[in-house]
């Protein structure tokens, strides 16, 4: 099976942006949603940590209250390749970030994570 990877992550001032990416590597079925979470610090990935979520149409476009208005989710789940803009970064959203796929039938695939991280 194959898996996902993220890139895109650093250090950057607060207000500043960055841009994650999350493509597949090896064979991926068929994704429904993608999706970005982001776990509170010693802490597993848990529903809660939703930060962004694209359907397969790309109709549908979903956000956190502490990041709308300021992230932007993107991407191509036909190719199982999603996108999240940070803009106007703040220290609170520092954290590693991680991709997800839910596939039409079959069990979440996660990525292994990318930190970002917002100096203050």
């Amino acid at each position: 099976q194959g898996q996902l990877v993220e890139f895109g992550g650093g250090l950057v001032q607060a207000g500043g942006s960055l841009r994650l990416a999350c493509e597949a590597s090896g064979h991926i079925p068929n994704a429904h949603t993608m999706a970005w979470f982001r776990p509170s610090p010693g802490k597993e990935r848990e529903l809660g940590d939703f930060v962004a979520g694209i359907t397969r149409s790309g109709s549908g476009l979903l956000y956190s209250d502490a990041v709308k208005g300021r992230f932007t989710v993107s991407g191509d789940t036909a190719n199982s390749t999603v996108y999240l803009q940070m803009n106007n970064l703040e220290p609170g959203d520092a954290a590693v970030y991680y991709c997800c796929l839910d596939p039409t039938f079959g069990e979440r695939i996660w990525g292994r994570g990318t930190q970002a991280t917002a100096s203050s």
